[in-house]
């Protein structure tokens, strides 16, 4: 039975979330349909451009993505500070990029004085937008919906594009970050759709070695903030070096069809992580077939858990063999 988004989303507990949405057509989002021979390639510009310009908008991050031929993947992080930082101005002018709003917003905007009555009913407004624009549900039903409407329409067909839900997962501790957006950013490879990180179109991995070789990190994405440490700046809390490096390994180890060892696999991520090259190789292959729920090492489960009143921990029995 499905779990009710609000009680899979704890930012107290982690701020970080996977999430994947399936196409329940025969013909793909993306790629050549192989019963038709139509290609549906130029789809997955869609789904990337539509992606990244809603981080711009919303006050979530996107961390790692990989749109493939008929399901997307993103790791999002949700900013939840900054929503509640901005003022009301700036929360309107946010939503009016995404909607048109309602009569006393749009007032509010051309600089029009709102009556006493007229302000209640604003207030309660934009209380509601700040609460969407950091709302994972609301980011993919935005994604969501523009992208089936423009293939219904390139399609002729009306009815339902994508799954009624996208999978949502909980990633709880550093491990379970670093295994997932590894894991998303090496699907095209082992789906045999590329063969290096550099030629997976449509991911997020590209675009960071991509800018790498000009000495930058994308603007578009979550940045990595180096080491973590106690006052620590916005980002992801590793090495972009190190994550580059050890995704190009694990990438190698893929296309090779090897299980089990990685040689000389002794980068500062890994090991700072105290994940063995065995676990994770089976997490940056198997990360949605073993599990299904929120994951994390077994003292953030019981946190999570705590903070949603859920008396069962999901997927506790791999979190103690992989990540524990």
């Amino acid at each position: 039975m499905a779990i009710a988004r609000k009680r899979q989303v704890s930012l107290v507990d982690t701020k970080y979330y996977h999430c994947i949405s399936r196409c329940v057509r025969r013909a793909f989002l993306c790629g050549e349909d192989r019963f038709t021979g139509q290609s549906y390639e130029h789809r997955r510009g869609w789904v990337e451009d539509k992606l990244l310009m809603l981080a711009k908008i919303f006050c979530i991050d996107v961390c790692a993505y990989a749109v493939m031929s008929n399901h997307t993947h993103l790791v999002l992080y949700v900013d939840d500070k900054k929503a509640n930082r901005l003022n009301d101005k700036a929360i309107v002018i946010r939503w009016h990029k995404l909607c048109k709003g309602t009569v006393l917003t749009q007032k509010y905007v051309q600089g029009e004085k709102l009556s006493k009555v007229e302000l209640i009913f604003f207030n309660q407004t934009v209380k509601q937008y700040r609460e969407r624009l950091a709302s994972i549900s609301w980011f993919m039903r935005l994604l969501n919906e523009d992208i089936a409407r423009r293939a219904n329409k390139e399609d002729n067909c009306t009815g339902r594009f994508w799954e009624g839900r996208f999978k949502s997962q909980a990633l709880l501790d550093e491990a379970a970050l670093a295994a997932c957006m590894a894991y998303v950013d090496l699907n095209p490879i082992r789906a045999k759709m590329a063969n290096t990180p550099e030629e997976s179109d449509h991911t997020s991995v590209q675009k960071r070695l991509t800018c790498t070789t000009e000495g930058i990190q994308p603007k578009q994405l979550l940045r990595f903030a180096d080491m973590p440490r106690q006052i620590m700046p916005k980002g992801l809390p590793f090495e972009l070096k190190s994550y580059l490096e050890l995704v190009e390994l694990t990438g190698r180890i893929i296309r090779e069809d090897k299980r089990g060892h990685i040689d000389n696999m002794n980068t500062p991520l890994l090991e700072r992580l105290n994940i063995s090259p065995e676990n994770w190789l089976k997490l940056t292959t198997q990360f949605t077939r073993v599990f299904h729920g929120a994951v994390g090492r077994p003292t953030s489960q019981a946190s999570y858990c705590e903070n949603l009143k859920r008396k069962r921990r999901s997927n506790i029995s791999n979190c103690e063999k992989l990540l524990a």
